[in-house]
């Protein structure tokens, strides 16, 4: 059960006289005073707790008319005259056609004890000043117009958002493709470049590659370098016939100008 005031009338008031109840009603309402932390609060919260899922966007805590017809004047009269008197305490004002805010404002409900008995506190047999139907007390002490517009509000975010994500993805995925497209192969054996190798090769500064083999993947690469190391610490053999020539030529020289 929310917070509630209550007001029973077995109609013998006037709407005048229930008008000025809920004057006082509101001057309650809106006196604060300093709270044990030393902040000032509304008064009624320093008594009454109302969880923050229900407070929403009226600060007051809903008044409930109960009209118990016992005396001689009439609910539906009074109700009538008693919404135009208080219309400045209660009457919302429109927020872009689709909901009423009620900020600073107090909610008045009324319901009479002969629906509350047929019908029971659960049914839908309150109606709100403002509002031209009957509703549920949930319904009617609340705001099921901004409700409705908050959660469409909120799936038209998460719509968006997931199709912002979806967007993120598809970007990344052409990025990725385009990027794969242009990933080096290696001219040797043709198998394409891992992400280091490609980093690798990557000119370091006026276009002069930072690697020796660029064209090669890293296996090519290390083979290509152990040939060149091999070839360079091997002698061809027409080199060493080259050598061998001129010390026989020497010997030989040497041996007949001494047999001289």
């Amino acid at each position: 059960m929310p917070l509630l005031f209550v007001e029973i009338d077995n109609c013998f008031e006037s709407a005048q006289v229930l008008a000025a109840k809920i004057d006082k009603y509101m001057r309650f309402c809106q006196r604060k005073v300093k709270d044990v932390d030393g902040k000032e609060r509304p008064m009624w919260r320093t008594g009454w707790r109302v969880p923050d899922s229900r407070r929403g966007d009226q600060p007051h805590p809903p008044l409930l008319l109960v009209f118990n017809r016992i005396g001689p004047r009439n609910p539906n009269t009074v109700i009538a005259q008693l919404a135009e008197l208080t219309q400045r305490h209660w009457k919302g004002h429109d927020y872009d056609g689709d909901f009423h805010m009620y900020d600073g404002k107090l909610p008045i409900v009324v319901t009479g004890m002969k629906q509350l008995k047929e019908h029971g506190p659960a049914g839908a047999v309150f109606r709100r000043f403002g509002r031209p139907h009957n509703q549920t007390l949930l319904e009617a002490i609340g705001n099921p117009r901004r409700e409705a517009h908050d959660a469409r509000k909120q799936a038209e975010y998460a719509a968006r958002q997931r199709e912002h994500q979806e967007e993120l993805r598809r970007i990344a995925a052409q990025h990725r493709a385009e990027r794969e497209a242009n990933r080096p192969v290696c001219a040797d054996c043709g198998t394409r470049f891992t992400d280091e190798r490609w980093k690798a090769i990557e000119p370091a500064g006026c276009g002069t590659p930072r690697d020796t083999h660029p064209h090669l993947c890293d296996d090519c690469k290390q083979r290509a370098i152990t040939a060149e190391r091999q070839a360079e610490q091997a002698v061809p053999e027409h080199q060493e016939h080259d050598q061998a020539v001129p010390e026989q030529k020497a010997g030989g020289t040497w041996l007949s100008r001494f047999r001289d």
